[in-house]
């Protein structure tokens, strides 16, 4: 084999630059992601606070006999399901074990389980609001990561192999 036949069968290394405007595309591609992730973020911990300020203005003490967070305020989704399901064992404990659907019309501990599903209601939309709120949070986070790799990966060379076999 000859000097000339090894060089036309080499392996050739180029680095190619593809259109700067389709670089910068990409680059804007990658900033508004950064920059979404940023937005959901601060909107998902907007809404953790005021969310966790609204039940705290409330005052909502949790009972001795709930399963954990005795005498805390609640203000996040644990005490406010803690809340729920102690507030759910009382009024069992009104109605005999009996839901309001099971109660007779005219029972007068049927308003009191009304109100009862009210109040878990209320606590369980806290509860999602907070789940809604930290997905957007993670999202967010996410999307800063996904923006961030393809602002950089727009700033990295192309290289092409090419190889010539005979």
């Amino acid at each position: 084999m000859t000097d000339a036949s090894i060089a036309e069968n080499a392996e050739t290394t180029a680095a190619v630059e593809p259109p700067a405007r389709s670089l910068g595309l990409v680059k804007v591609a990658g900033i508004l992601g950064i920059l979404g992730g940023i937005a959901l973020i601060v909107v998902g911990l907007v809404i953790w606070i005021t969310v966790s300020l609204q039940l705290q203005a409330e005052a909502i003490t949790i009972p001795d006999d709930a399963m954990a967070f005795q005498g805390q305020t609640v203000a996040g989704p644990f005490t406010a399901y803690v809340q729920a399901d102690i507030i759910q064992h009382h009024s069992l404990e009104a109605s005999g074990g009996k839901t309001y659907a099971q109660l007779e019309q005219d029972d007068p501990v049927r308003q009191v389980m009304m109100t009862a599903s009210f109040l878990r209601a209320s606590l369980f939309t806290s509860i999602v609001s907070f789940g809604v709120s930290a997905f957007a949070m993670g999202v967010g986070v996410l999307s800063i990561l996904f923006g961030w790799a393809i602002h950089r990966l727009a700033s990295a060379p192309v290289v092409i192999k090419r190889s010539r076999v005979a």
